[in-house]
Parts: C-alpha cells; sequence; structure tokens
C-alpha cells in the first residue's frame, strides 16, 4: 500500500497550466521553483510523501495528481530563485537515488541512513594511525551509540571510549566486553563501583573522581585525564581544552594527582588528554608532546590516551586531517621517550567525527516550498530539522545538502538554483543552512531544482546526529535508522511509535488541582 501510494504521489508531475515562463524584472525567464499537490476528496496531511507508513494506513480514496503551480511572487524576481550562472553543486556520497527513493517507500523519511563499507574503511585507517610500541583504537561511542555501529567496530577490532556510566552500560548490552571498554565522563555514576568490577576501565576527570575511586578502590589501577593547558576546536563549542575547559585535571595539579595516587596505593596507569573535535592538527601535535612529557612524571603510565577530534571535511571544499600524516610525529615523540626512559609507551586514540562523520546521511522529503519575495528567500522545508539535525542550530555546522528528483531522478550536477534549507520544528533557529559557525545568520546554498515531494539527503550526518538531536521537541518522533551495504539495506532502529514520546507521563492524582 505504502508503496503504491509512493508511487502515485512522486510519479505523476503535471506542467503549470501557464503557457509561458514567469519574467522577472531583469527580463529572465524564472523556472518555477516548486510543485504543489492538488488533492480532491481526503486532503492528504503536510508530511505528504514523507512518512509513508502513515499514508498507508490512512484512508486515502481521492486520486493525488502533481500541478506545477506558477507563483505570481516568484514573477516579482525571487532574488534566490532567478535562474543565473550554473554552478557545481554537493553530490551523493554513497546512496543512488534509486535506493535513496526505496527507502522512503520502505521505510519513510526522516530517517538517518549509514553506508557500512564507509564505516569499516574508515575504522582501517584509524587502526592504521602511526605508532611506535602498539596502538588501541577506541571509538567515541557518544557520536553514534546504535548498537550495530558498535558491533560493525568491535568486530574490526576497535575499543570503546564511553563518556557516561549510561553509555556503558548500552555498550555492554551490545555485546561489548567490559575490558574494551573505557570511561572518561564529567559525572562519575554512584554506580561506577560495578563498572570497575566488571572490567572497565577508569580515567579518572577530576581530583574529586580520583579519591573517589581511590577510596573504593585501593591499590587498584587507574587513569587521569589532564587538561594540557590549550585546546582547540571546530568551534569554541567543541573546544575542551584550556582554562576555559572544565574537562579534564588541569595539568598544573599533577602534584595533587601524585599525593592522592600514593595516599590510595593507587597504579597510575594511563594519562589521557583530549582537546576538541575539529581540532587543528598543528595544536594536536603540540599537545601530544605535552601529554608525553606528563608521562614522565608518573613511572607506572604505560598507556597514553591522545583523545580523538580528529577534523573532518563534510563540504566539498573542506580538507580532512590525513591520520598517516599527523601520526609521524607523535610516533616519533613516543621512540624519543623510550631511548630516554626505557619506557616503551602504549598509544590510544579515541575517534568519533574521524569514523562516522561521511559514513552517514539524513534522508528528508522536501514537504513545502515558500519564498519571502523580491529581496527575500526560497525556502525548502524538510520533514525533518533540529530533531535530527542540531549541528548547524547549534554550532552553525555545514552540512552538504543534495537535492534528488522524486522518483529517484538523476541528480544535479550544476545548478543556478540557491535555497535556504529549514527544519520542520516551530523555532526559527531551526535552520540547516547557516552561515558557517553563525547559527542565528541564514545562507543560501546552491542545489539542484526543488520540488514538493523531491528528497532531500544532508550528507556528513553519521556523527554527533542522531546522538545529539533534540529529541521530542514539537512531539516529533524518533527517526529511523538503516544501515546500507551496497544495493541492501536493513533497519538498525524502528521508527519510535509516537505513542511512547508520552509513555513515562503520569496523571495528576484526583484533588491535586484546587
Amino acid at each position: 500500500m505504502a508503496a503504491n501510494i509512493c508511487s502515485l504521489l512522486i510519479n505523476t508531475r503535471v506542467p503549470c497550466a501557464a503557457t509561458a515562463s514567469p519574467i522577472n524584472n531583469a527580463g529572465t525567464k524564472i523556472r518555477p521553483s516548486f510543485s504543489r499537490p492538488v488533492v480532491s476528496g481526503n486532503q492528504l496531511s503536510r508530511s505528504f510523501i514523507g512518512t509513508t507508513k502513515r499514508l498507508a494506513s490512512s484512508s486515502i480514496t481521492s486520486r493525488v495528481i502533481y500541478s506545477r503551480r506558477c507563483l505570481a511572487t516568484l514573477a516579482e524576481s525571487s532574488t534566490s530563485a532567478t535562474q543565473s550562472t550554473e554552478i557545481p553543486v554537493e553530490q551523493l556520497r554513497f546512496l543512488s537515488p534509486a535506493v535513496a527513493e526505496r527507502m522512503r517507500s520502505e521505510v519513510g523519511t526522516p530517517c538517518f541512513v549509514y553506508d557500512l563499507a564507509t564505516l569499516q574503511a574508515s575504522a582501517d585507517k584509524a587502526l592504521a594511525f602511526p605508532n611506535a610500541f602498539g596502538i588501541t583504537v577506541r571509538y567515541a561511542m557518544k557520536s553514534c551509540p546504535n548498537a550495530a555501529i558498535l558491533q560493525v567496530f568491535h568486530n574490526k577490532g576497535v575499543h570503546i571510549d564511553a563518556s557516561s556510566g549510561f553509555e556503558v552500560r548500552r555498550a555492554l548490552a551490545a555485546g561489548i566486553p567490559a575490558s574494551h571498554i573505557s570511561l572518561s565522563t564529567q559525572e562519575l555514576p554512584d554506580f561506577f563501583p560495578e563498572l570497575v568490577k566488571a572490567g572497565v576501565k577508569v580515567n579518572a576527570c577530576s581530583l574529586s573522581q580520583l579519591e573517589r575511586f581511590g577510596q573504593d578502590f585501593p591499590g587498584a589501577e587507574v587513569g587521569v585525564r589532564f587538561n594540557p593547558g590549550m585546546g582547540s576546536g571546530g568551534t569554541g563549542k567543541t573546544n575542551v581544552g584550556g582554562p576555559a575547559s572544565s574537562f579534564g585535571i588541569w595539568h598544573e595539579s599533577a602534584g595533587e594527582v601524585a599525593s592522592i595516587v600514593a595516599a590510595h596505593s593507587l597504579k597510575l596507569v594511563r594519562v589521557h588528554t583530549h582537546i576538541g573535535s575539529g581540532s587543528d592538527p598543528d595544536v594536536w601535535q603540540r599537545v601530544s608532546s605535552l601529554s608525553v612529557n606528563l608521562c614522565r612524571e608518573f613511572p607506572d603510565v604505560t598507556t597514553l590516551n591522545l583523545g580523538g577530534g580528529y577534523k573532518v571535511g563534510r563540504m566539498a571544499d573542506e580538507k580532512s586531517t590525513d591520520l598517516a600524516v599527523v601520526g609521524v610525529p607523535v610516533k616519533e615523540a613516543f621512540e624519543s621517550f623510550a631511548l630516554e626512559t626505557g619506557r616503551e609507551l602504549q598509544l590510544e586514540i579515541e575517534p568519533g567525527t574521524f569514523l562516522l562523520a561521511n559514513a552517514g546521511a539524513v534522508l528528508a522529503t522536501v514537504q513545502d516550498v515558500v519564498t519571502t519575495g523580491a529581496q527575500g528567500h526560497t525556502f525548502l522545508k524538510a520533514d525533518m530539522g533540529m530533531t535530527e539535525l542540531l549541528r548547524p542550530s547549534l554550532y552553525g555546522a555545514q552540512h552538504p545538502v543534495v537535492v534528488i528528483p522524486a522518483g529517484g531522478g538523476e541528480v544535479a550536477k550544476t545548478s543556478s538554483m540557491k535555497y535556504v534549507v529549514v527544519g520542520h520544528c516551530c523555532e526559527s533557529g531551526d535552520l540547516v543552512t547557516p552561515k558557517p559557525g553563525e547559527p542565528e545568520s541564514i545562507q543560501e546554498r546552491p542545489m539542484g531544482e526543488a520540488q514538493i515531494g523531491d528528497l532531500l539527503v544532508m550528507e556528513g550526518a553519521g556523527a554527533y546526529c542522531s546522538s545529539m538531536s533534540t529529541k521530542h521537541y514539537n512531539s516529533f518522533p524518533e527517526a529511523a535508522e538503516v544501515m546500507v551495504c551496497g544495493d541492501k539495506m536493513t533497519v538498525i532502529r524502528n521508527r519510535q511509535p509516537y505513542e511512547q514520546i508520552w509513555q513515562n507521563e503520569t496523571a495528576l492524582p484526583d484533588g491535586f488541582i484546587q
């Protein structure tokens, strides 16, 4: 039923009734920028094609056709919809138009999509990080904690970096051995002793955490996360080092660390540092050298964890960190340390974005198109938003947006069209295309011509998207997640039944309201 409805909606397009294209003030013909559904009988909801499963369950007896509508406002030369020089536009990374259309038919939109081959290739690159005496790669699971993704990396030999006690429990539930999990957290949970007894490694991230660990496990091995005194991130909000950051124990407090370790006969075997996500490679290398020097102060240290945060280019013009290049000076620093001290340190790294970012996307449907006139913009309204992709609203993060014509049509290579893409939330900040680093400023993006019912693919959405969304805002249910392998696909998280949104709510008792 859903597939038939979807086919009906997306395959029938009727030309505009007008006999000529609208003309702007400059005398240029304007391509109508969108179509609208004309419905007789039962009316379709705003969600249109995007929620095909709901459409399938509706009582739809009328025929739905597409009609290309020529808007007077566009004839008044909306600056964002005029034809100009054709320029290259972003392209699909791993999805094909046919698979995307089939996914909409079978799963519905919005949904997250992850590519198995890209995940595996990213893991191989991380595991090949230059090292002197051995390396453990830990996946920063906060970037996307779906059990299927944890299992993919586990099968590649990648261990886990958890940022909360609840993430540890989630990893254990996914079948990850406790001995493969390391916990570095802002909030050491009350139940941390049970995790340690199970075999989970703990890095104390404050002096009080170290004291608590020592009280519960005197004489045990422990790790310590230090703030090395400098940080770097893609934005100020992703910088977790330096004096403006609360993460880790300030490096000048190393003496207090030594006192607590001695008081509880602890054995400090791991030093951990992390300076931010999207960090500058040069800063990362300098911090790596500082971290090696911290190991000199603690003779029992056998492992140095340098965190992650490697910059990944999502947009076509952005560059990514080459691990094979930035790792060479680190390897040399470990070798020099061994020559000086006789201690061969094991290396740990904790990539999240590097492993996930470009292995994921959000698949959505254009559910409306509106214009704000000659001095305004043409907006594409997606059936997703900050409920799936918060990074643009939070950081001004940039994600490629690709238009797939409904029916699985070919993606444009170049285009003269520019749009602002917004989400479905009742929130002016629900913006998919902000200016870089400016979440409150909109930016038009060149992309293929879009109409209601077309597909949108937000690329670079593997990391810190599903896990960091504003879940349930406006009572939108949690989107499905799908894994693809070539033409094959499998759902790895079902779309949430909307009744679950309020299932934990309880009614006020009788007489509570006077």
